[in-house]
């Protein structure tokens, strides 16, 4: 039986207070003493990745208060409670089954009468199925064409995650002969936005993919009505066009608008979401079914991991702890994601919604004031271009940003060349190792400007080469670690209120139902 209680209840609590900020990340990372960190201080990870934490501000007294504080916080008993179909969701009073569309974790869920792994497998059979006769020009426009772009219209996790996904293995599919169509995504509500990506494509051989689970979201339907006019003003038919991604009483499930609709529910949160259909429509027409079948299974094989009570078996797990340690415990507030890959150029936004959204609270469970804060603030951009940008300011700013780093030892192309004796890619290679040495050594100098004070903390996560295992493996990494860091804090991390506010403000201003400042802005905006 689990036991939810506020953080600042635990005995770990106390303990990690006491410990304070302890490690001087500085000596510790230098000489052999460094070199020992190095090969100590990592997890192993599924698809041979490796999540390394030598550079953490950690040592093995904080390590084992950590343990101790996910063994007393019960985080694997919950987690197992979660993927069982326990009501985690306490603000909504739904469950949590988003690892269901990607592994066999537990037994089979029932939820309004239904079995929810039979429900999420029969989605994902029935978007390869769809996906398989569009590249076998058996589903095809008026003219009997095969379609060759789809465009997914949608928002917030409806955009996000597949479109980091999507550009994170488009090369790597070009390599390996998996390409099958060319994907763009409309998200914004500006219209320049759906412009530019009507103004791209061919029209007449694109398929839409509407994902809106309630089917009355304002941007997306907006967006719709956009794609729409576009598809009447060629003379083309939309309900040849356009295929549904939403719940099955929604007003889009039954619609003759569409060729077909593929079903999500209310216990897959948005940015959890890139596992069902909201991501399997378009990335099994993007990729093929298969494609995506690899990246599931990535996922999957990190979900299991995620299991182990011992947290040197657990790398989410000791990714999330050690996370709470720093902001809880060494006050830092705002944690960069730099991935080496610019494949992966897109996935630190998709993280900042993952985090952001979920652990972005101030209250627990029960609706409850908590006293201690909670998430930090996401942010990041590649390497190397995030070294001529922002990497100043973590260098020699005033505040310390702890910083989680992703690279690989190869590229997805294999095409390089060598200048001045080295490839490319190892110079990005050199590029990570030198990041982190300079954060956590610095340089002393007695001219001021150039002087590094060092101490910044950083992990990494290693590969051979970003493929669909381990693109799946780092997307569920990150999950099960904010998953993790909730439990601790004891927030619910699956609702996203903060979000309602602003949506139901700008309704009325649609509806011209304003006074005061509300008013001023609006008229300020010549709405």
């Amino acid at each position: 039986m689990v036991s939810w209680k506020n953080f600042d209840e635990l005995a770990s609590y106390k303990k990690l207070e006491a410990l304070g900020d302890k490690v001087d990340i500085k000596t510790a990372m230098a000489g052999e003493s460094g070199a020992e960190r190095v090969a100590k201080y990592c997890v192993p990870m599924s698809n041979g990745l490796v999540y390394n934490f030598a550079s953490k501000k950690v040592d093995d007294e904080v390590l084992s208060v950590l343990q101790g504080l996910a063994d007393e916080a019960q985080l694997t008993e919950k987690y197992e409670a979660l993927y069982n179909g326990e009501m985690i969701n306490t603000g909504e009073k739904r469950l949590v089954l988003h690892q269901l569309c990607r592994g066999q974790l537990g037994g089979d869920v029932i939820a309004d009468g239904v079995n929810k792994r039979d429900f999420y497998a029969g989605v994902q059979a029935k978007a390869a199925e769809f996906a398989n006769k569009v590249h076998a020009g058996e589903i095809t426009n008026a003219d009997g064409e095969k379609f060759t772009t789809v465009v997914q219209i949608g928002i917030g996790g409806s955009d996000l995650g597949p479109r980091a996904i999507y550009i994170a293995l488009e090369n790597w599919a070009k390599k390996n002969n998996a390409f099958k169509m060319e994907a763009k995504f409309i998200s914004n509500v500006d219209p320049d936005d759906a412009a530019a990506v009507l103004a791209s494509i061919d029209v007449k051989h694109s398929l839409f993919v509407l994902v809106s689970k309630s089917g009355t979201t304002l941007e997306t339907l907006t967006n719709e009505s956009f794609v729409k006019d576009a598809l009447k003003n060629a003379g083309l038919d939309a309900s040849r066009h356009m295929v549904a991604v939403t719940s099955e009483t929604s007003p889009l499930a039954k619609s003759s608008d569409y060729l077909a609709a593929f079903f999500m529910d209310d216990y897959i949160g948005g940015r959890y979401s890139s596992s069902s259909a909201v991501g399997g429509v378009v990335l099994s027409l993007a990729f093929g079914p298969d494609i995506f079948a690899r990246f599931l299974n990535g996922a999957a094989a990190e979900d299991k991991l995620a299991k182990n009570a011992d947290v040197f078996k657990n790398p989410a797990m000791m990714d999330a702890l050690i996370g709470v340690y720093e902001r809880n415990f060494l006050g830092y507030p705002v944690t960069a994601v730099l991935p080496y890959s610019q494949a992966m150029s897109r996935f630190p936004a998709h993280l900042q919604q993952l985090d952001m959204e979920s652990n972005g609270k101030s209250v627990n469970r029960f609706g409850e004031p908590v006293n201690y804060v909670t998430g930090p603030v996401i942010f990041g951009e590649p390497g190397t271009n995030g070294q001529h940008s922002f990497y100043q300011l973590l260098h020699q700013g005033t505040n310390i940003y702890p910083l989680q780093f992703i690279g690989f030892k190869n590229n997805q192309t294999e095409r390089d060349v060598v200048i001045q004796g080295s490839t490319s890619q190892q110079k990005l290679c050199a590029n990570v190792a030198a990041q982190i040495m300079a954060f956590a050594c610095g340089k002393d100098d007695d001219n001021r400007n150039k002087y590094f004070a060092g101490g910044r903390p950083s992990s990494i996560i290693v590969g051979d080469k970003l493929t669909p295992e381990t693109l799946g493996a780092i997307l569920a990494h990150f999950e099960n670690k904010v998953m993790f860091q909730g439990f601790v804090w004891n927030i619910n991390s699956f609702d996203q209120e903060g979000v309602q506010l602003g949506k139901l403000l700008a309704k009325k201003v649609l509806a011209h139902e304003t006074d005061g400042a509300l008013k001023a802005y609006s008229d300020l905006l010549n709405i």
